[in-house]
Formats: C-alpha cells, sequence, structure tokens
C-alpha cells in the first residue's frame, strides 16, 4: 500500500465533493442534465472551475457520483430480507425494495439520463456491478451453486427492468413493480 493510499481521505474534499455532488442535484430537479452546466453547478456550490475539474471530469462523472445513493440504496433493498446466512426469501417483496422504487421515482428525470434503456449508461454499469458483486458474494459466502451465473443474471435483469420502468417502457407504480420483479429474481435465484 503506497503512503498516500494509507492516508485517511482529507475532508476538505470530502465537504467540497458533497458540496459539488448537492449541487448537482438542485440544478437537476428543475432542469435536466443536459441543460445543466459546471458554471451553474460551481456557482451553486461556491467553488472555482478548477475546482470542478480537479475532482471530476465532466458532469456527467459528477451526476454518476452524485447519483451513487440509489445505487446503494438498491444493492441494500434486494437484500433487505436477509437476516442471516441462512434466511429464507419471503414470497413478498421487502418493503425496503418499494421505498426504493418510490424514491427512484422522484429522481427519474435525471437517472433516466445515466441509465439508458437496457440498464446501459453510466449509472447502469455501476449499478450492475455492485448488484453482482454482493450477489456472488452472498451465494459464495452459503455455498450455492454458480454464483457468477447467478450474480450476473440477477444484476442484469433489476438493472435492465429498473431502466425500462424509469424510461416508461414497463407501467407500474413503485409497489406494483416491486411485486412483479421479486418473483422474477427469486426465480434467477432458484433456476440452478
Amino acid at each position: 500500500m503506497s503512503p498516500q493510499e494509507s492516508r485517511a481521505p482529507d475532508p476538505r474534499t470530502a465537504r467540497t465533493k458533497a458540496r459539488l455532488r448537492e449541487s448537482l442535484l438542485a440544478e437537476c430537479a428543475g432542469r435536466p442534465l443536459a441543460e445543466v452546466s459546471v458554471s451553474a453547478v460551481v456557482r451553486r456550490a461556491g467553488v472555482g472551475r478548477a475546482t470542478f475539474y480537479l475532482h471530476y471530469e465532466d458532469l456527467t462523472t459528477l451526476a454518476v457520483d452524485a447519483c451513487a445513493d440509489v445505487v446503494h440504496a438498491a444493492v441494500d433493498a434486494l437484500h433487505a430480507w436477509q437476516t442471516g446466512p441462512a434466511a429464507v426469501a419471503p414470497a413478498r417483496p421487502p418493503a425496503a425494495l418499494a421505498g426504493f422504487l418510490a424514491g427512484a421515482a422522484q429522481r427519474a428525470p435525471l437517472y433516466r439520463t445515466l441509465l439508458l434503456p437496457g440498464g446501459g449508461g453510466p449509472l447502469g454499469e455501476r449499478l450492475h456491478r455492485e448488484l453482482r458483486a454482493r450477489a456472488r458474494a452472498e451465494r459464495t459466502a452459503v455455498g450455492a451453486p454458480h454464483p457468477d451465473l447467478v450474480a450476473s443474471a440477477v444484476a442484469a435483469a433489476f438493472t435492465g427492468v429498473l431502466a425500462d420502468w424509469l424510461h416508461e417502457a414497463i407501467p407500474a407504480d413503485p409497489a406494483g413493480l416491486a411485486d412483479l420483479m421479486w418473483p422474477l429474481l427469486l426465480a434467477l435465484h432458484r433456476a440452478v
């Protein structure tokens, strides 16, 4: 481990990045990401353009970072039912899944920019990667068969369905989508 890697993160950097993320989300509350400028974000955040580019390559990179909470919330919502290694999946989706979907619906315009139909785009790639890693780790920990295959299938299905729903290709309210998605995800887990 290099000396830079062993150092704790600089709190000033964390604060600046947090301000930039909050600023971007506030700007996107009133208009699409494509209409938001770096100038507007840095002005609202109270930092200079150079500071922005010190931390982020472009607005898309900042947007994916600002939306990382949706990735973590999705992963946690899908696994909210687990209370131990031998937990049995309930027939009904965990309440956290519908709660997550309701929250995602509130920021749908921004998420649609970063999560393309079918699950592509920078946010889709991150969501797929983190879901796959979590599902694989959990299957491996309990000795379930084919952890790589099932983890990929679950991550792809969830990411694709979420993206298509956000792009209004799947008509359902958050609770209805959770009810539809849950048996699909369980079937993937039980398929092999």
